[in-house]
C-alpha cells in the first residue's frame, strides 16, 4: 500500500500542473479570444457537463470506494469493474442520444453545434476511462505523469492552432483534450490490473442503489456548480459569462490545491472504515482538516487584496468586470474545502453519502434561487454571490449532520493562531497595493512577503499543523 504522504505529493504535483496549465494558456486565450470568445466555450464545457454527469451517473466517487474496498482480491475486482463499467456505458448511450438531440432542436445550442459535437468526447472519455479504478488502487503517480503529458501537448497545440477570435471551437478541442483525453491510455493499461474476459458471477443490482445515492449528489453538485455559468449564458451574454469564468477558475485553482489531501484519502479511509480501524480514520481525517483551514485561509484573505492585479495578469484588462465577482467567490475555498472533507472524504466512506445529498440538493435549491434574483441586476457578480450562498449552506448543513462527532474530527484546529499570523501577513503586504509596479511584479512581491510571513508567525505560534511540519522536516534532516 503506497503511502498517504507519497500519493499527496503525486496529487500536489498534479494540482500544480492544473495550476500551471491555466496559468499559461489563459493569460493566451483571453487575450486572443477575448470574453466573447471565452463565454462561448465556456458555456459550451458547462452543457457537456450536465450530461457527463448524466453518463457517469455517481460512477466516478462510487468506484472509487467499490474499488478500494476489494483491491486485494484481482477476481473480485474485476467482477466490480466490470459491472460498474456495463451500467456506465449503457447510461452514456443514452446520454448520447438525449445530447444530440437537445444541440439539433434547442436554438441556442445549435447556433454553435459545431463547438456542442465536439465537447460531447467528454462523455466518452469519462466514462471509459474508468479514472476511478485507479484512484481506487491509488495509482497517484501513473495518473499524474498521464495528465501532464497531455497538459503539454495540448499546451503546444493550443499556441500552434489558436490564432485568433474565431479559433474558440479549435480551443474547446484542445481543452477537452487536456482535461479528459488521458483517459484514452487508462483502457490500456486496463488489463495491468483486472481481467478483461467476463469472470461471470455477475450481481449488478448491488451496484445500483449506492449509484443513484451517489448520482443524485452528483446531479445536485453539478447544477450548483455549473449553474451560475448555464443561467448566465441564457439569462445575460457570452461577455458576462467570461468575466464570471475568469473569476471562477482562479478559485478552481485554489479549491484544487486546498482539497488535493483530500481527493487522495477517499480510498485509503474507505479501506480503513472496511478492515475497522478506526482510530487511523479519525487521526488521518483530523490532520487533513486541518491541512484545509491552514491553506484555505491565507489564499483567501490574499487573492481577495489582489484580486485586480491576479485578473489582469491571468486575462487582460478586458475582463476588469471579473474582479469583483472573484472577490464575492473567494470565501468559498474553505467552504468547498471543509465540506469535501466532511462530505466526500469522512461521510462517505461511514456510509452516509445520503445526508451529503441532502446537503448539496440543499445548496443547489438555494443556489437557483439566488441567481434567479441577483443574476439579472448584478450579472456575473450576482451568480458569484449564489455559489457563495449556496457553498455556505452545504458547510452549514454538514456540520450538522455531524454534531456528534464534529469536535472529535476538529480538535486539532487552532483558528485563534491561524487568523492571527493571516492578520499579520495581510498588514505587512499591503504597501505593496500603493507601489507602481506592473501586475506581475507586484503579485510576486506581495506573494514572498504574505505567504513567508504567514508561515513563520505559524511557526513562532507553535500551531499544531506547522509544528507537526518542522517535526518532520527536522527527523528527516537529523537521519541525513
Amino acid at each position: 500500500m503506497k503511502t498517504v504522504k507519497f500519493n499527496f505529493l503525486m496529487n500536489i504535483i498534479l494540482t500544480g500542473s492544473s495550476f500551471i496549465f491555466p496559468m499559461i494558456t489563459f493569460p493566451y486565450i483571453s487575450r486572443i479570444l477575448l470574453p466573447e470568445g471565452v463565454g462561448k466555450v465556456n458555456f459550451a464545457t458547462a452543457i457537456a457537463s450536465y450530461f457527463t454527469m448524466f453518463a457517469m451517473l455517481g460512477v466516478p466517487t462510487y468506484g472509487v470506494r467499490a474499488c478500494a474496498k476489494v483491491r486485494d482480491d484481482k477476481k473480485e475486482l474485476s467482477r466490480t469493474v466490470q459491472e460498474i463499467l456495463i451500467i456506465n456505458l449503457l447510461v452514456g448511450l443514452v446520454a448520447y442520444i438525449v445530447y444530440f438531440w437537445s444541440v439539433w432542436n434547442i436554438p441556442r445550442l445549435r447556433s454553435d453545434s459545431t463547438l456542442f459535437y465536439i465537447m460531447s468526447a467528454a462523455i466518452i472519455l469519462n466514462v471509459a476511462g474508468v479514472e476511478w479504478l485507479y484512484k481506487g488502487l491509488e495509482e497517484y503517480s501513473y495518473i499524474t505523469v498521464r495528465s501532464i503529458a497531455f497538459k503539454l501537448a495540448s499546451l503546444v497545440l493550443m499556441f500552434l492552432f489558436v490564432k485568433s477570435k474565431q479559433d474558440y471551437v479549435i480551443y474547446g478541442a484542445v481543452s477537452l483534450l487536456a482535461g479528459a483525453g488521458s483517459n484514452l491510455l487508462n483502457l490500456l493499461k486496463l488489463r495491468s490490473y483486472i481481467a478483461l474476459r467476463p469472470v461471470g458471477g455477475y450481481c449488478f443490482a448491488r451496484h445500483i442503489k449506492p449509484i443513484m445515492v451517489f448520482f443524485l449528489m452528483s446531479v445536485a453538485t453539478t447544477v450548483y456548480t455549473n449553474l451560475d455559468t448555464v443561467m448566465l449564458g441564457f439569462m445575460k451574454t457570452d461577455i458576462d459569462v467570461g468575466y464570471y469564468s475568469a473569476a471562477v477558475k482562479v478559485k478552481n485553482i485554489l479549491v484544487s490545491t486546498v482539497t488535493a489531501l483530500g481527493t487522495v484519502l477517499l480510498p485509503r479511509v474507505s479501506y480503513y472504515i472496511e478492515h475497522k480501524m478506526e482510530d487511523e480514520f479519525v487521526r488521518i481525517s483530523r490532520k487533513a482538516l486541518n491541512f484545509v483551514v491552514v491553506a484555505a485561509l491565507p489564499l483567501i484573505v490574499y487573492f481577495t487584496i489582489f484580486a485586480e492585479e491576479s485578473v489582469l495578469l491571468l486575462s487582460g484588462n478586458s475582463f476588469a468586470g471579473a474582479v469583483f465577482p472573484m472577490q464575492i467567490i473567494m470565501p468559498t475555498v474553505l467552504f468547498i474545502g471543509i465540506t469535501n472533507m466532511l462530505g466526500m472524504q469522512i461521510m462517505v466512506p461511514l456510509d452516509k453519502e445520503n445526508l451529503v445529498f441532502y446537503s448539496v440538493l440543499a445548496g443547489a435549491v438555494v443556489d437557483l434561487i439566488i441567481n434567479m434574483i441577483c443574476i439579472p441586476s448584478m450579472a456575473s457578480a450576482g451568480a458569484a454571490v449564489g455559489t457563495l450562498v449556496a457553498e455556505f449552506v452545504v458547510l452549514i448543513i454538514q456540520i450538522v449532520m455531524l454534531r456528534e462527532r464534529i469536535r472529535e474530527f476538529m480538535q486539532p484546529l487552532q483558528i485563534g493562531k491561524i487568523l492571527v499570523a493571516v492578520s499579520c501577513a495581510a498588514a505587512v503586504c499591503l504597501w505593496v497595493k500603493q507601489v507602481d509596479i506592473s501586475a506581475f511584479f507586484a503579485l510576486v512581491m506581495s506573494a514572498m512577503i504574505f505567504f513567508v510571513v504567514y508561515v513563520l508567525v505559524l511557526a513562532i505560534l507553535k500551531e499544531q499543523f506547522m509544528s507537526d511540519i518542522i517535526v518532520q522536516i527536522s527527523d528527516v534532516w537529523m537521519r541525513k
